[in-house]
């Protein structure tokens, strides 16, 4: 089960925890009773599901897109990817030939690609 269900579980038992002890205080006992035991229940079951983890640091810092040609959009499209964390790096995806280029640091102001040797970009100052 995901995350978002053990949340759910949890929730659930907690506001059915709730509405049972009110409902025994207006006195209406049987009703509270069986109110109560199944929030005991939602909420034993949400504590027993696992928590669900992510991908690893690992995984993470060694993450890169698919190999996919792109569609053209008037002209020829890339895609480029660069982590937020340290090590800093660059996965360039180049639309034309689907070819995936990683290199350390931020994306580059210039890049031509290696396999088919298209110009991608080029950012003059």
């Amino acid at each position: 089960m995901s995350r978002l269900s053990r949340e759910n579980f949890l929730i659930t038992g907690a506001v059915c925890i709730v509405f049972g002890a009110a409902m025994s205080v207006a006195n209406l006992g049987p009703m509270a009773m069986t109110v109560g035991l199944f929030g005991i229940v939602f909420f034993i079951t949400g504590m027993s599901l696992g928590r669900q983890t992510g991908l690893s640091p690992e995984a993470i810092a060694g993450w890169i897109p698919d190999e996919e040609m792109l569609p053209d959009a008037g002209r020829f499209m890339f895609r480029v990817d660069v982590t937020l964390d340290e090590p800093i790096r660059s996965s360039i995806l180049c639309g034309p030939c689907g070819h995936v280029t990683v290199q350390d640091g931020a994306k580059p102001p210039s890049f031509v690609c290696p396999k088919c040797g298209r110009q991608l970009w080029d950012e003059e100052e």
